[in-house]
């Protein structure tokens, strides 16, 4: 295996709104030595925003609303893992040879991409487009209160597409549920086996740190909301563990531990790999409690960049030609330059600046004289790319969300879906004069795929549909901030849009005549019905049998 494939681990974080998804990707950057000081998504005190959440709307309502994409080099420290002590290390983690094969025991320099994902159900699609572009996944879960709605809806597409996931209970600096109950809730909520392989001392205030079961040390810190502290290793048996945790905290430690290893079965890393047990950390990512153990073992045992589906066959990371797809396009990353962002995830081979690429749906060959890596918003200039990492291509227009790039290869990746919006307003031009700028700024909008854009096939009107209320805020506030055009929203009252194809083509047009002001297109010209409720919807589905209603817009 190529060892620059080997040392990529490519992850969404992803949560319920407000578990704290940002705050623990920011400290992930600090302690890669990204960033130097953190930044807090809402707090009164420190001035500084988080890396992640670039966007004016996200810096002030302290909410993600896309999905950014940061990545940075890792090295872990040593192990200091006692001689004799079960630790399973893969064959990097030992320190025999680097990724670049000298000799010397150095620990590899693993390349980490996080996609730092929305929480908010109103923006699910985005998330649930990053899950199939990532290899492994961290779901963060909030101590107070527990597993929440959002939370199981991402671990249901987890499940589905077999990806390895870890859990980290964040916010034990706050009260919140017993330890052990957390684990039978994760069990149960999120139907995996867990296993700990972190625990903490205490919680709430009197939370003291946690306990390293992966490397079985424990490292004592001083809470500090934005810088790295000094560590202190005590041994498990010692009697300085007593004096700095105070003796009924470390009884109770050396108690709790008993009873996990008795109960839950020793860590393999072959089953957290098949997607049948979730390892779970206990920490507070805002104080960086438990942040570093997470990290470290993560980037030990998380996959590196696995095959990806076809629709032709399964693509192979170490194939030697390129193949990749755009899951995610963003407009206006830098506001000087009205410019879109094609976000590409490399699924095989190696991707070189300037070379020729197919395009698979329009069938061009396409060259990329810039393509970027990122940090959130700043983004650099790369030559090559390896599969799992995820590059940014200037988008001139030609892109789609799940077009394909490759060597010259007929592939087609596909399951990135676009649900049937449940949401619908009709857009108007507030601002005449801006006429040119708002269809600008829809058409962007549009492709980054934040809603969809349906065109009333009766009177010419514009519908614009989404699956939550947020994303019309979002769209209102992008247009005015963004393109300097103004917009009015006004109701409609529909029950759902669906697209319809027959193979009867009498039918068809019978049906759309019949339903002539339910008629709309979409942007590629297809047809779609726009029922204004549930009961209209069953009655057309049973009085034109011929005719396929589908609901998502990929048939």
């Amino acid at each position: 295996m190529n060892p620059e494939i080997e040392r990529r681990r490519t992850f969404a974080i992803i949560s319920h709104p407000d578990a704290g998804k940002t705050t623990l990707t920011e400290k992930f950057l600090l302690f890669g030595g990204q960033i130097q000081v953190a930044g807090a998504v809402k707090s009164n005190k420190i001035r500084k925003t988080a890396t992640s959440d670039w966007m004016d709307i996200e810096k002030q309502r302290g909410i993600s609303v896309t999905t950014s994409v940061m990545e940075f080099d890792y090295q872990v420290a040593p192990p200091t893992a006692p001689e004799g002590a079960s630790m399973p290390l893969s064959a990097e983690g030992k320190g025999i040879v680097s990724p670049s094969g000298d000799e010397g025991g150095a620990n590899p320099i693993y390349k980490v991409n996080i996609l730092d994902t929305p929480g908010h159900q109103d923006f699910a699609e985005d998330t649930f487009r990053t899950l199939t572009a990532v290899d492994s996944a961290i779901i963060v879960v909030d101590s107070a209160k527990g597993v929440e709605a959002q939370t199981r809806k991402l671990m249901t597409v987890c499940r589905m597409r077999k990806t390895p996931v870890i859990a980290f209970v964040n916010k034990m600096d706050r009260e919140g549920k017993d330890p052990f109950d957390l684990l039978d809730e994760l069990e149960e909520e999120l139907q995996i086996k867990v296993r700990p392989l972190s625990w903490p001392i205490n919680q709430g205030a009197r939370f003291k740190g946690v306990y390293n079961i992966y490397e079985q040390n424990l490292n004592l810190f001083t809470p500090d909301k934005q810088r790295v502290t000094e560590k202190v290793s005590v041994e498990l048996d010692s009697s300085e563990l007593d004096e700095r945790v105070g003796e009924d905290d470390a009884a109770k430690l050396r108690e709790d531990l008993e009873i996990i290893e008795g109960v839950y079965p020793e860590f393999d890393r072959e089953t957290y790999l098949n997607a049948e047990v979730a390892p779970v950390f206990f920490g507070s990512a805002l104080n960086n409690f438990g942040v570093k153990e997470l990290l470290d073992c993560f980037v030990e045992i998380a996959p590196s960049p696995r095959p990806t589906k076809a629709e032709e066959r399964d693509v192979e990371p170490e194939e030697p030609k390129f193949t990749g797809f755009i899951f995610k396009i963003t407009a206006n990353i830098d506001p000087n330059h009205r410019s879109c962002i094609a976000f590409c995830k490399i699924c095989s081979g190696k991707f070189i600046r300037n070379a020729p690429y197919l395009h698979v749906r329009q069938g061009k060959t396409v060259r990329f004289s810039s393509p970027t890596q990122f940090m959130a918003q700043r983004k650099s200039t790369i030559d090559e790319a390896w599969p799992g990492d995820i590059v940014g291509l200037p988008d001139n227009g030609i892109f789609k969300i799940g077009d394909t790039l490759t060597e010259g290869e007929q592939l087609h990746f596909r399951g990135l879906p676009s649900f049937s919006p449940e949401m619908f307003k009709y857009i108007e031009n507030a601002d005449p004069m801006k006429t040119k700028q708002l269809e600008k700024g829809i058409s962007q909008l549009m492709d980054e795929g934040v809603a969809q854009l349906f065109i009333n096939q009766f009177n010419g009107r514009k519908l614009i549909g989404t699956v939550g209320q947020l994303q019309f805020e979002v769209i209102q506030y992008r247009l005015e901030n963004e393109y300097g055009a103004k917009c009015r929203w006004e109701p409609a009252s529909l029950y759902k849009a669906c697209w319809i194809e027959s193979d009867d083509a009498a039918q068809l047009e019978q049906f759309k005549k019949r339903k002539y002001q339910y008629m709309a297109r979409d942007r590629e010209g297809r047809d779609v019905f726009l029922a204004d409720s549930a009961y209209v919807l069953s009655m057309a589905q049973q009085d034109f049998e011929h005719i396929k209603f589908h609901f998502t817009s990929e048939f």
